[in-house]
């Protein structure tokens, strides 16, 4: 019924949306040590650049971009905004592009963001993530894509179905179903674009004990599974919890027990793939019930070493189609679905390379090759019927399905077991760098002045 419907909608009004992205990366020295230098003074006061910024360490860039309205624009930004970061760093500095860290000090040694008494807060959130959660844990890094769907195509779509419900409590459920499946569904994602399989022996031991090689240099890897910043290993809440996705309401009642429990600090510290965002960040709970869901942020990618804003078109082209592809899809009544999609979250992250590894599917044993090729032909379905043109996109997702050797998670292990983990991404990093610095020479060639404001912005000291 939800396919038939929004098959009444204009293809280019259902792909409209609001996008951006957010991609933490540790700098670097030229040996693959992690920096110990404070934030770079050219982005200015990371308190307010709203572009450049800093996660949990000093050492930790996170860039951040504003919300466009379609990919292509979000994207070209990001990557502009990637060069001006990279070319930035002083010459033996790099932007580290693995989720999993570098070569780490000693844990007191890691430099926890300093603020100035505005940002007081957030340094002590930091402090305390820190303490429960182990300051090597905090360096893992990644990139988050946020969206939304226009409130005009909501609309419209609320017409149609001729729902009952206010536009605000239809948009929410429109969201939480999309939350729902993405939470069974994000394996997929997982297997697609993992690349985060190695480590260096000054991270987290139990990362490390997941690991089944070993090179020369100090460092551990794994050959069986593609993403060990999704692993069970990877940034999660001590406790396993699932909160409804019922409604907001349910939602938000939820994350308060947790608090009162004491299992979370704030709301915010609730560590899931896929996030509910308000319109007020600052008063998460409040807002939501309030005001309804504003956009919703994914946060299953690894950053990807092979390309030098650590993120790729095709990939994000993907994930739009994906989630409009989560909101079409028919739900399971299977009563333990959040326990379900845990287990097969890790069990990819971990195992997916595995012949024998098997997914959960309703309490049933099914493949990965099986069940995701299933996915991607109802997602070349869907597209038809919408009449979307994305074949060569899902075609590519179906040959990294079809033959494990094309996804960017065996493409790092050929070059980890050729150079070792730190030496192979160091490669990579500095690849990457000459790139950006390169990117950066040619700029005036080109009509760039829809960016200027954004260098301007990026580089307070420029």
């Amino acid at each position: 019924m939800i396919l038939k419907n929004l098959a009444k909608i204009p293809s280019d009004e259902i792909l409209e949306g609001s996008f951006g992205i957010e991609w933490e990366s540790l700098r670097a020295n030229a040996d693959g040590k992690l920096s110990l230098t404070p934030h770079p003074a050219i982005f200015g006061d990371k308190l307010t650049n709203p572009l450049v910024t800093t996660d949990f360490s000093e050492s930790q860039i996170e860039i951040i971009t504003p919300t466009f309205d379609t990919i292509e624009e979000a994207f070209s930004t990001f990557s502009l905004l990637s060069d001006l970061v990279n070319s930035s760093l002083p010459d033996d500095e790099y932007l580290w592009f693995q989720s999993i860290p570098c070569i780490l000090p000693y844990w007191d040694q890691i430099p926890i963001a300093q603020y100035s008494e505005e940002g007081e807060a957030s340094q002590k959130y930091r402090e305390e993530l820190a303490k429960k959660y182990g300051v090597k844990k905090q360096m893992i890094s990644g990139v988050h894509f946020n969206f939304s769907f226009t409130d005009s195509f909501l609309k419209k779509l609320h017409s149609i179905e001729n729902s009952k419900l206010s536009f605000k409590e239809f948009k929410n459920q429109v969201y939480l179903k999309i939350a729902r499946n993405y939470l069974r569904y994000c394996w997929l994602i997982i297997y697609l674009t993992g690349c985060s399989i190695g480590s260096h022996k000054t991270f987290s031991n139990d990362c490390i004990h997941l690991m089944d090689a070993q090179d020369e240099h100090g460092s551990y890897y794994s050959t069986r599974g593609p993403s060990f910043r999704n692993a069970s290993c990877g940034y999660k809440n001590l406790k396993e919890l699932c909160p409804s996705y019922d409604t907001v309401e349910d939602f938000t009642a939820d994350i308060q027990q947790f608090i009162d429990d004491g299992d979370l600090s704030e709301a915010k510290e609730l560590y899931t793939q896929i996030r509910l965002k308000p319109k007020n960040p600052k008063d998460m709970l409040k807002s939501l019930n309030r005001d309804g869901i504003e956009y919703i942020e994914i946060r299953t990618l690894d950053i990807n070493p092979f390309y030098k804003c650590g993120l790729v078109l095709h990939d994000m082209n993907f994930l739009h189609l994906f989630l409009i592809y989560m909101y079409v899809k028919e739900e399971s009544d299977y009563p333990l679905w959040q326990k379900e999609a845990k287990i097969n979250e890790e069990n990819v992250a971990e195992k997916a390379y595995v012949d024998s590894m098997r997914l959960l599917r309703d309490g049933e044993e099914v493949t990965l090759r099986e069940w995701a090729a299933e996915i991607i032909n109802e997602m070349y379905g869907m597209c038809e019927v919408l009449g979307i043109d994305q074949d060569s996109t899902l075609n590519l997702m179906l040959t990294r399905i079809a033959n494990p050797e094309f996804t960017y998670g065996k493409r790092l292990l050929r070059l980890i077991e050729k150079d070792g983990y730190i030496n192979a991404h160091m490669k990579l990093s500095k690849n990457n760098k000459n790139i950006s610095i390169l990117n950066l020479k040619n700029i005036g060639n080109v009509n760039c002045s829809k960016y200027e404001k954004y260098v301007n912005i990026a580089l307070v000291g420029k």
